[in-house]
């Protein structure tokens, strides 16, 4: 039935299980995974009393994303091809996720998105994560939600 899975991953201890889920069922239905990871952008520095100030350059702030994306997805890799599912990933910076998470299912034609019930933000919202119940609240692409 569904043959190609977006599973956005925040490489927190859910989301590495949802993952895991996500890689086995994949297997079970001969289905492929696109994993994908919304990276945040530089956050606008607030100036007045009492600001802090970050010595971290948008370019160093950008530079230690991309790095922690690519290790976060190649975790996940990793454990796609060891159980024979093929898989890629794809990231992108964008400070809304769920946004990101449907565009990212739109642009690589997924027929399903495969996520965790909430990430490193805890469980907001009573049951779903914000993000989460956002994805569910405007996307088109059916959503599994893993809890």
């Amino acid at each position: 039935m569904f043959k190609h899975f977006l599973v956005p991953t925040d490489g927190s201890a859910l989301s590495e299980g949802t993952v895991a889920r996500a890689v086995s069922f994949a297997k079970e239905a001969g289905a492929r995974i696109t994993f994908f990871y919304a990276q945040p952008d530089f956050p606008m520095p607030i100036y007045g009393e009492g600001a802090l100030i970050d010595p971290t350059t948008p370019e160093q702030f950008a530079k230690a994303a991309a790095a922690e994306a690519d290790q976060i997805l190649q975790r996940a890799k990793a454990l796609a091809d060891a159980e024979g599912v093929a898989s890629d990933t794809d990231s992108v910076v964008n400070e809304v996720p769920y946004e990101a998470i449907i565009d990212a299912a739109d642009r690589h034609s997924c027929d399903l998105i495969f996520m965790a019930s909430h990430g490193r933000r805890g469980i907001a919202g009573l049951l779903l994560g914000s993000e989460t119940q956002k994805v569910l609240t405007h996307s088109k692409t059916p959503v599994l939600v893993y809890r």
